[in-house]
């Protein structure tokens, strides 16, 4: 699983070679907050960025599927940017480690064991200001737990070009494909709105799967 992971990480520098968007990276001195909320459960992270380069954070997110909530650090790193006219194109290293809770219990690990837990993932995005495209994929390790290994594609569209200071709209469609889940792959069309330091993101997966992330930076 862990050679799957270096495939995808290859795959996306060669396509990422070519207002607000949800980056994990913000501006020198800037906070941003992110909710996440899809089929498996749900995610906060706060995270600061002393650069443009990287940032530091705490996620807490809680998995429904293997019955666990995890808590720990979070570093990303922004490592290529590419700047056209009319586009660009960004990619980020994200790793972090904590603690996972077991929520439930069996006869190895008690509820509430603390296992030791981290995780390893790349995100790619590339944009104007019509078309938007964006790959991520995380390999986290429990342990006395299978490895889970995620990743999801965006692809999106916007249907009108707004000034600065105005409503953006985009419609997208988000593929996900998780190892660990019966359901392995679904997909989720669904509407981006962001203005200013607000960003949110709502849809329905061809599954009834509901998705939402709201993200804030301040």
């Amino acid at each position: 699983m862990r050679k799957r992971l270096y495939v995808w990480a290859a795959l996306a520098l060669i396509v990422t070679s070519g207002g607000l968007q949800a980056r994990p990276v913000s501006y020198p001195g800037g906070w941003t907050a992110l909710w996440f909320t899809d089929a498996i459960g749900d995610a906060l992270w706060l995270h600061y960025s002393p650069t443009a380069r990287y940032s530091v954070g705490f996620r807490a997110e809680r998995n429904r599927d293997s019955d666990f909530v995890f808590y720990g650090g979070q570093y990303t790193r922004l490592l290529k940017r590419w700047n056209a006219p009319g586009s660009q194109a960004n990619l980020y290293l994200n790793t972090g480690a904590g603690f996972a809770f077991d929520t439930e219990g069996d006869d190895f690990t008690p509820r509430g064991s603390a296992l030791g837990s981290g995780f390893l993932g790349v995100q790619a995005d590339w944009e104007t200001r019509r078309w938007f495209a964006s790959y991520d994929v995380r390999h986290l390790v429990i342990d006395g737990r299978p490895d889970q290994f995620v990743q999801k594609l965006r692809l999106g569209v916007a249907p009108y070009i707004a000034e600065v200071g105005d409503w953006h709209l985009w419609f997208m469609v988000e593929g996900a494909h998780r190892d660990e889940n019966e359901d392995r792959f679904s997909v989720t069309p669904l509407l981006r709105l962001f203005k200013g330091p607000l960003l949110l993101e709502g849809g329905v997966s061809d599954r009834g799967e509901f998705l939402f992330n709201a993200i804030y930076r301040f």
